[in-house]
């Protein structure tokens, strides 16, 4: 036989696309349409329908950027159309290939009731079949004219990105409002053809599966009249029958399919319009569930099911009817879908406290698996959180955009810090927005790395990022591939369905250690520095305010203020999902999280203000407040007590210019050009500068990444960077305040300033009476674009790894590039430390806010030593997708501290982000409310139970790596203590704890997470 294929082919396309496709809708009516634009913000849905439109036509453009028009649709069924089925087809102007990133809207009917959503790939409004013609047709459809950030040339600077600098140009055309029969045979000839059309390609060219499908398409085709397609349809389809009803083969592939609409919780949008695209799409979502039995929907971030319920009642009604009817399933046990790399300790426990008890208050329902598909990259210290939320399973797809090396396994277990494992899954589909296209069944079939050993994985299906959901052509498709030879088998299932499965069939999986690194969207550790510093503050200040409220909640009788903390843990919660935190959204997004963090520092504030002054009493006696797990100044961890210091810090000149500075335990040479020469630990005899090199060098890099702008640091970026060493001013300081946390009067400083570009560089280096370690802080008023900004310590260290800080604990980077899986590391993530070091002696260099660092190592050929330069990330000017990122005024604390251990890097590191707090009270001291009795067991949060009973909770982990025992005292008579989950539950056959007394003995693992609930007698 001749070789036809190409031909037929061709023929499909152009049958489908220009006679098939458009006879879906047989005739059709315009619809009268008159709209009215709201003023301002959205408004409520009663002042929406109630609002008087004007009349509009199609063709006619509306909607400015970020605005909100009501558009209302009136008309009259035919009476010619009496039983058939009829549907209103509301085109606002869409463009089909960006279904969330443009206008939607959200109908509904004159009472109010929302009846489904409507995006570009979702037009249409079901009317029904009315026995007799003349029924009067009256919709509401509130449209929002989302402008378009990112376009088909992606990347380009817009102002269209904050609704102060957008405009007021209309952004879209009316395309269509009809009424129109919509022919069911026709469309189900269309998902007939493209499951078929879409599997032959995908088959072996030599296969007689391939041919044998070819060739049913070819007499299907030959049976449509393409003038009359509507009544030839039903016997196209029947020689289509047999090809479609031949199984799959025994060993195919099976997908669980799960509905699913990845919503970004901000993104090239804001919050507020997150609210309403959430409502669009559970609208959508809990209509097509009705409509289709064997459809299940997922959704995951309870935050978004928050907005539902609060915003959108009459759509949380029948979400809440298809949740109790085990269909529309919560999804991930997390308050959102956040960041992971860069949320602190407690912050990353609070999404899965907040998150799973949502989920149990509303519906009663546990989650056992993490949901992230979209977060950019995992730190190595999840595991255990996800295991001590009571949780079990995680499944992610972001590391399918590694650049450089492909990951492994599909389905494994992953091994956090701690030694906790979890089965993980990547979804082989490689999307999180699967649309179950014959090519992206087949790509997850071939591209399954565990074939042999398993034969399951997961299909998140449905339009994401900015939602609308799972469609009924994708129902339809996978309907025809739940048992058809050539295609992987789907069928629709819950996230927990799936993961039993996968974790019955493949008993023994592999097993893959510490951080899950995206090899892609480094720049996120540094973008938007003011979010990542609003973000780290928040964190900081809400442990300050628990520990001290319940200080004195139970010292004093304090009001624990219970309502209010929960909610202000929420806004920081939600102000970490994976596109705010990393700084990838647009301007307005950014903008206003700083007005909000500002506005939690100050409540915060106020509360541990309130309840220290509880603590303090009456008096004139100054009282230091110490929020750090370390006593420090001779104040206990979580107590207060007039500081003891001693010790002096001196300032002299350099020979040859610039000025050093000692204290007796470091001397600290800063030469003419503001540099660091020397860092000299006196009692090591040990020097921490490279021979040669000069530390708190601030060094330029152009950074303009291929693509992402915001997102991504490409590593061609070292090619070509300058040392900014020009000083414009180098002179000794006098500081009115402390340089930083914990710094004296007696401290000996230096104040540096540098010009480069249009940007300006102010920096004090200080040295504190009695401290190891020289405070740095950095004032940059950027002005600068497209450009990188680092500051470097080059350190006298040989070491082939590197710790830093992470969740309740420390990971080890390597400091070469032996293969490609650690050259690909040139941009990572710490918290609050970085620590290099050789047995004996070690470096660290403590942030209060930034994240980004790198790390290379050099050899000497003059000495053959080994040079380790620790670079911090400061500052970047991405033009996308806000062309005025970081621009303006930035303050940052780092301290160098050399000769430290991982325990003085623990220490120094809680120091910077937690400063003392001085308040006039009583001349006597306040005692912790719990304390430990070993510096390596760091306690990150001492609270009152959630549940109001009173009980004292108290979580603390090891820190350094390796075995702890120690003595926890609480400061009230203790009762009762019990290990719980982070929900505060007691965790069936965890581990006993042994009180005696007030006291509690604990011996702790490596990087061993505990949560104590301690009951007052």
């Amino acid at each position: 036989m001749h070789d036809d294929r190409g031909l037929v082919e061709a023929r499909l396309k152009r049958v489908l696309d220009e006679r098939i496709r458009p006879a879906v809708y047989s005739a059709s009516v315009p619809l009268d349409v008159a709209v009215w634009n709201a003023p301002g913000e959205p408004v409520p849905v009663a002042e929406g329908l109630a609002a008087e439109p004007s009349p509009i036509t199609v063709g006619t453009r509306w909607g400015a950027p970020w605005g909100t028009s009501w558009f209302r649709v009136t008309g009259t069924v035919p009476a010619a159309w009496a039983g058939r089925t009829v549907e209103a087809v509301l085109d606002l102007g869409f463009d089909e290939n960006m279904p969330g990133f443009q206008c939607e809207g959200l109908v509904y009917r004159p009472d109010g009731t929302p009846v489904k959503g409507l995006n570009p790939r979702n037009q249409w409004v079901r009317i029904g079949a009315p026995a007799e013609g003349g029924e009067e047709v009256r919709l509401h459809i509130e449209a929002a004219s989302n402008p378009v950030i990112l376009d088909y040339h992606p990347f380009l600077p817009t102002e269209l990105g904050d609704k102060e600098t957008a405009g007021t140009e209309p952004q879209y055309r009316l395309a269509r409002m009809d009424l129109a029969v919509f022919e069911e045979s026709v469309w189900q000839l269309v998902m007939d053809l493209e499951v078929l059309g879409e599997l032959m390609p995908e088959l072996p060219a030599d296969s007689a599966r391939r041919r044998e499908i070819l060739r049913a398409v070819d007499r299907a085709l030959d049976a449509v009249d393409l003038q009359d397609v509507p009544g030839t349809a039903a016997a196209a389809r029947a020689r289509l029958e047999q090809v479609l009803a031949t199984p799959a083969e025994p060993s195919a592939h099976r997908i669980s399919a799960v509905g699913h609409a990845h919503i970004d919780s901000a993104w090239l949008w804001p919050l507020r319009e997150t609210v309403r695209k959430v409502a669009r799409t559970t609208s959508n979502m809990t209509a097509l569930l009705e409509d289709e039995p064997d459809f299940v929907f997922a959704m995951s971030q309870a935050q978004q099911w928050a907005w539902v319920k609060e915003h959108r009642p009459e759509v949380w009604a029948k979400v809440k009817k298809a949740v109790a009817d085990g269909r529309f399933v919560p999804a991930g046990g997390m308050w959102v879908e956040s960041d992971t790399n860069m949320p602190g300790s407690e912050a990353m426990a609070r999404q899965f406290v907040h998150g799973k008890r949502f989920f149990l208050d509303e519906f009663g329902i546990e989650n056992d698996e993490a949901w992230l598909p979209d977060t950019f990259g995992f730190a190595a210290g999840l595991p255990q959180i996800i295991k001590a939320a009571g949780s079990k399973w995680l499944l992610t797809q972001k590391i399918s955009w590694s650049q450089t090396n492909t990951f492994p396994h599909h389905t494994f277990r992953w091994e956090g810090i701690d030694g906790t494992r979890i089965l993980t899954h990547f979804p082989p589909v490689d999307t999180y927005n699967c649309s179950m296209k014959g090519s992206e069944i087949a790509h997850a079939a071939r591209n399954f790395k565990d074939k042999g050993v398993a034969r399951h994985s997961l299909a998140p299906t449905g339009w994401g990022d900015g939602g609308g959901g799972t469609t009924r052509e994708m129902v339809a498709k996978a309907a025809r591939m739940r048992d058809l030879e050539g295609a992987a088998r789907v069928v629709w299932e819950t996230p927990e369905a799936f993961f039993t499965k996968a974790e019955a069939e493949y008993a023994d999986p592999p097993v893959w250690v510490g951080e899950l690194y995206l090899e892609l969207h480094r720049a996120t550790l540094t973008s938007q520095a003011r979010t990542k510093q609003g973000n780290r503050r928040s964190e900081h200040l809400l442990r300050e305010a628990e520990l001290w409220a319940a200080t004195a909640a139970v010292r004093t009788g304090f009001p624990y203020p219970y309502e209010r903390l929960d909610r202000i843990w929420k806004t920081v919660l939600l102000h970490q999902f994976h596109d705010i935190l990393p700084g990838s959204s647009i301007a307005w997004v950014h903008r206003e999280a700083e007005r909000t963090y500002a506005a939690v520092a100050a409540e915060l504030n106020a509360v541990v203000d309130a309840a220290q002054r509880a603590l303090a009493g009456d008096g004139t006696a100054e009282l230091v407040f110490n929020s750090a797990p370390h006593a420090r100044h001779g104040v206990p961890a979580g107590g207060a007590a007039r500081p003891v210091c001693g010790g002096a810090a001196h300032l002299r000149p350099r020979e040859g210019g610039g000025y050093v500075l000692g204290n007796g335990l470091l001397r600290v040479e800063i030469d003419e050009r503001g540099l660091v020469v020397s860092a000299y630990d006196i009692g090591a005899d040990r020097e921490t500068v490279a021979p040669g090199a000069a530390a708190n060098l601030l060094q330029l890099h152009p950074d303009f990444p291929n693509m992402w702008d915001a997102w991504d640091v490409d590593a061609f970026y070292r090619n070509t960077g300058t040392d900014l060493v020009e000083a414009d001013l180098v002179e000794p300081a006098d500081l009115v305040e402390p340089a930083g946390p914990g710094a004296g009067t007696g401290t000996a400083a230096v104040r540096i300033v540098r010009s480069f570009g249009s940007s300006r560089v102010t920096q004090v280096l200080s040295l504190a009476p009695g401290a190891k370690r020289l405070d740095i802080d950095t004032e940059v008023d950027w002005h600068e674009t497209e450009k990188f900004l680092k500051l470097a310590f080059p350190l006298d260290v040989h070491a082939e790894r590197y710790a830093s800080e992470t969740q309740f604990g420390h990971f080890h980077r390597a400091t070469h590039t032996n293969t490609s899986w650690e050259a690909a590391k040139f941009e990572a993530c710490n918290h609050r430390f970085v620590h290099i070091g050789e047995p004996g002696w070690g470096v660290a260099l403590v942030t209060d806010s930034t994240y980004g660092h790198d790390v290379t190592r050099t050899v000497r050929a003059a000495d053959s030593g080994t040079t380790t330069t620790l670079r911090a990330s400061l500052l970047r000017a991405p033009r996308f997708p806000d062309p005025r990122t970081d621009q303006g005024v930035h303050r940052f604390r780092h301290a160098l501290a050399p000769g430290a251990t991982i325990g003085d890097a623990v220490r120094e590191g809680y120091r910077v982000n937690l400063p003392e707090r001085r308040v006039t009270g009583a001349d006597a001291a306040v005692a912790p409310l719990v304390a430990v009795d070993d510096d390596a067991v760091v306690v990150t949060a001492v609270k009152l139970a959630d549940d109001g009973g009173g009980d004292v909770v108290v979580r603390f982990h090891e820190s350094r790596g390796g075995r702890a025992r120690a003595t926890l005292t609480a400061g009230f008579p203790l009762a009762g203590a019990v290990a719980t989950d982070l929900l505060e539950r007691p965790v069936a056959g965890g581990r006993t704890v042994e009180r005696t007394g007030d006291t509690v003995s604990l011996a702790l693992r490596p990087f061993e997470l505990v949560t104590l609930r301690l009951t007052r007698a």
